[in-house]
């Protein structure tokens, strides 16, 4: 920057002073410059998610889309081009600004990566939420449904039923570029039982065992860099402990945690290093959530034992990071076989320090934070995604605190 000195007398180190004050203010400006971003910049990189505040997702499930699954052929679909514009911002974590001010975050960007999502099989669970958000940031989808639910899942998608909720924060579409048959209770092929193999339901499927669904990811995408556990199963889950069975509480065991343990044991020798496993967890493994039986919280306790232990393995021997999600309640199908959801959300809501209903998009929006090179030094965690509660030691809905004091919104 060039200040020009006309017809004044200054002597020769005022000048000098001058100009280095200056310059140095000048350096200043444009450091200060190019850690800004402009608000009003288009972000074009679908791939692409600004961390640090609020997510606008309210127009997600309200536009149509496509579908493209494995050798499904894509269907095309006009949109309303005011409703492609409500949806045109990226997901988003921002602190709330006004639109004049500059927006400053740190972006995920997971463009040449494969993610393998095991246990989707509607469009209404975490696993979907989680598909979406790693599908925002770039990355490459791969899902693993259960056996009997493939056929529908699969036709639901060829029928557009998933349509509205296959469209991305940037109006684009999220694409599945296969998905497999799998059931996670079986590691091989040699574990199946002979009932099993006759029902009708597992008939026409073949390589569905995790050993088998592993071999087919290397055979068909040679390795993967996120791998996602999104399932569980309690068959007594609504019987209190003390009248559980051996057989459902192993059942429990087996399909909730056990079965991670084996995803990631098959998984591992095509997992890229510096990759990221993650699985989703509950409050009730070490919280009293009654109802919620059969062995699913003692199942749940086992999943985080084992989120540490295999951290370390993993990380040991092919620098994979391990975590899990304790994820609050959400309305899904899975989570309706309990028969009392509606109850733990209104909990939820009444005694969370954020009093609002939790979103399957948070949840997915944390886990592509945990699978990208933002959390490079997270491993071994349990990460709270639950607006809170876990952090409550009562609840402050309870009759017997309607006269303390507590902090109400304006």
């Amino acid at each position: 920057m060039l200040v020009s000195v006309c017809r004044f007398s200054v002597s020769s180190a005022i000048l000098h002073t001058f100009k280095m004050a200056t310059t140095s203010f000048s350096g200043l400006q444009i450091a200060m410059s190019r850690s800004c971003i402009p608000s009003t910049q288009k972000i074009a990189d679908a791939g692409a998610v600004v961390l640090g505040g609020k997510s606008k997702q309210g127009s997600w499930n309200k536009l149509a889309s496509a579908c493209h699954v494995a050798s499904v052929q894509p269907l095309h679909r006009g949109f309303a081009s005011s409703s492609i514009r409500s949806v045109k911002g990226v997901t988003k974590a921002m602190s709330e600004s006004s639109a004049d001010s500059p927006v400053q975050g740190l972006s995920i960007n997971l463009k040449g990566k494969k993610a393998f999502i095991a246990g989707v099989a509607d469009d209404n669970g975490y696993g979907w939420a989680i598909a979406k958000s790693l599908a925002a940031a770039g990355a490459e989808i791969l899902l693993g449904t259960w056996v009997p639910a493939l056929n529908i899942f699969e036709s639901s998608l060829r029928r557009g039923k998933f349509d509205g909720s296959r469209i991305l924060p940037d109006g684009s579409l999220m694409e599945i570029s296969k998905v497999y048959p799998l059931d996670a209770v079986f590691d091989n092929p040699d574990d199946v039982p002979e009932d099993i193999k006759t029902n009708k339901r597992y008939a026409g499927a073949t390589k569905w065992t995790v050993q088998e669904v592993a071999e087919s990811v290397k055979e068909d995408f040679g390795s993967i860099d996120i791998l996602v556990h999104s399932l569980a199963n309690g068959p007594e889950v609504t019987k209190p402990l003390l009248e559980t069975s051996r057989k459902g509480y192993l059942a429990a065991i087996s399909a909730s945690s056990y079965s991670y343990v084996s995803l990631l044991k098959h998984f591992l020798p095509i997992l890229n290093p510096g990759g990221s496993s993650i699985s989703l967890t509950y409050i009730a493994s070490e919280r009293i959530i009654p109802g919620y039986g059969g062995g699913m919280s003692s199942a749940k306790a086992a999943l985080e034992s084992d989120t540490r232990v295999l951290a370390f393995e993993a990380g040991r021997k092919r620098k994979i990071r391990v975590n899990t999600i304790s994820a609050g309640p959400l309305r899904s199908r899975a989570a309706k076989a309990i028969g009392f959801i509606d109850m733990m959300i209104d909990y939820s809501s009444a005694n969370a320090p954020l009093e609002k209903e939790l979103s399957a998009d948070e949840v997915g929006n944390a886990a592509a934070f945990l699978a990208s090179p933002l959390a490079s030094a997270i491993t071994g965690t349990v990460l709270y995604v639950d607006n809170g509660l876990n952090a409550m030691g009562v609840g402050v809905d309870s009759p017997i605190f309607k006269d303390l004091d507590i902090p109400k919104e304006h």
